[in-house]
């Protein structure tokens, strides 16, 4: 299994460097087909004091959201050009303006989605936790700053085998096989009396080796510690330059209860990650 359809998100300056300085290694590895993807937002009409539209305004408006366009086509191509890809460009608007938003119906049709991770500060970012929970397909998201890695070393599966963990270790698995080594987590796994705490994971690991795959698994015990933490210190002591993870909701109001674990990969995680749902 390759990618061979690699879609870019690109909200502004900051995340198309990053996204490409991603994405275009891999897109050149897996020999694939590199689809940038930028929204603006339409003008949202003004009146003046007299009670009519503000012609004007909806000019100066328009024309803004060209040039900045225009700027993060520009560089696409630049970039790209260097690079002998097959490519395309989708220049997009909408009400939000959010290249993640926009791109949802476009990016159903790719192998793999890339997304900068969502920064607190600076040019607003593309809403990558909406992307993560409706695009349908994997998402790789590139952590806002630190050494950016796109050969993926060591790789951590957080594995807890719900249906979401199985779609990201199976969508995972290019990445997975050309690994060194694959460690999967298990935290608080249930216990039952068929099966051991310390046999979890054990037929994950036995599916992914069938694929040429490095793992071992470590079983571990949250004691109240958050599960974030833990992985996050996990991925610490192992190197580890990409985690893979089932991307879930606890509830439908996902803007407001979105996974614990998740928000804190799309924020301030560290390394790429790759999530599936």
């Amino acid at each position: 299994m390759r990618f061979k359809t690699i879609v870019a998100i690109l909200q502004n300056e900051q995340d198309a460097e990053r996204v490409l300085d991603c994405a275009l290694p891999l897109a050149e590895r897996f020999e694939s087909h590199l689809v940038g993807i930028h929204a603006e937002a339409l003008p949202v009409p003004y009146t003046s004091a007299t009670g009519f539209p503000d012609t004007e305004f909806l000019q100066v408006s328009a024309e803004m959201n060209k040039e900045r366009a225009d700027k993060l086509h520009a560089y696409f191509l630049k970039r790209i050009e260097e690079s002998g890809l097959s490519f395309e460009w989708r220049s997009l608007e909408s009400f939000s303006g959010d290249s993640a938003l926009t791109g949802i119906s476009s990016v159903r049709a790719a192998d793999l989605i890339i997304a900068a991770q969502r920064d607190t500060g600076g040019d607003p970012s593309a809403d990558v936790d909406t992307l993560v929970y409706d695009a349908g397909r994997p998402v790789l998201v590139v952590p806002h700053d630190g050494p950016l890695v796109t050969t993926f070393r060591r790789v951590l599966l957080a594995w807890n085998g719900s249906k979401e963990a199985a779609r990201a270790a199976f969508d995972a698995l290019p990445f997975i096989a050309e690994a060194d080594k694959t460690d999967i987590l298990v935290i608080d796994p249930p216990e039952s009396l068929d099966e051991s705490p310390e046999a979890a994971g054990a037929e994950i690991a036995a599916a992914l080796s069938r694929h040429g795959a490095n793992v071992s698994v470590s079983v571990q015990k949250s004691d109240g510690s958050a599960i974030d933490d833990i992985i996050q210190s996990r991925m610490a002591e192992s190197g580890t330059d990409l985690l893979v993870l089932g991307a879930y909701s606890h509830s439908w109001l996902r803007q407001l209860l979105f996974g614990g674990v998740t928000r804190t990969v799309l924020r301030s995680t560290n390394v790429a990650a790759f999530l599936s749902r």
